[in-house]
């Protein structure tokens, strides 16, 4: 894990701190997770209760040890769970448990994805370690955390208003059409039709029509029917 800044927002007045917040890892790195095991058995009122590398098996653990916190990572190759759906599993089985997520990216619907499983923060996973212990230490009852750098990644990329015409070309790009029928229904000519792609490839950072729909779709300007 590299230096990376964060803010953490001030611990619960009402927590708890006359003993180690106590922490199961969740994470199928196992180079990850000794590393993790080792810095929390130096760490300052935290202790590493229990371990496992599967979501499934992270259920079990968790309820077999009681933690106050989780560190779950976000992929697991081969298991029909991700980090969120694992995590979403343990806030309704342990409501009183706080999650700490950590993924290599984030994205809206990510973001958006952790707050509703109930996750108390998402940090990157090649960020600070520092900066995950600290959280762990202060972490408590609230909104979701979320590492600054990781809201910067997630946020949309700014985009020009698209004209009502632009519009109706996108709509009809997303349905399949050609640039002629486009133009047939509209009522325009053909390289009208063209100018409109031209300009919707420029305001969606885009270099073909599929990556332009594509493009709108996360933005949310163009939805299927």
């Amino acid at each position: 894990m590299q230096p990376s800044p964060l803010a953490v927002e001030p611990a619960d007045e009402q927590a708890d701190t006359t003993r180690a917040r106590r922490v199961v890892l969740v994470d199928d790195h196992r180079t990850f997770v000794e590393l993790l095991q080792f810095a929390l058995g130096s760490a300052r009122s935290l202790s590493c209760v229990g371990v496992a590398y599967t979501p499934e098996d992270g259920l079990e653990v968790i309820g077999e040890h009681h933690p106050d916190l989780v560190v779950m990572d976000y992929e697991f190759p081969g298991s029909p769970y991700d980090g969120i759906q694992a995590t979403a599993a343990v806030t309704a089985r342990f409501p009183d448990v706080h999650v700490v997520l950590l993924t290599g990216h984030a994205d809206a619907d990510l973001l958006h994805r952790a707050a509703a499983a109930g996750a108390r923060a998402l940090l990157p996973k090649d960020g600070s370690l520092p900066d995950l212990l600290h959280a762990l230490q202060t972490i408590g009852p609230g909104a979701l955390l979320v590492h600054p750098g990781m809201l910067h990644e997630a946020a949309p990329a700014q985009v020009d208003p698209l004209s009502a015409r632009e519009h109706d070309v996108l709509a009809m790009l997303a349905l399949g059409l050609r640039a002629q029928d486009i133009a047939d229904q509209l009522g325009i000519s053909k390289n009208t039709c063209r100018g409109y792609i031209k300009s919707l490839l420029c305001k969606l950072d885009a270099h073909t029509q599929l990556e332009a729909v594509a493009n709108a779709r996360r933005r949310g300007l163009v939805t299927d029917p």
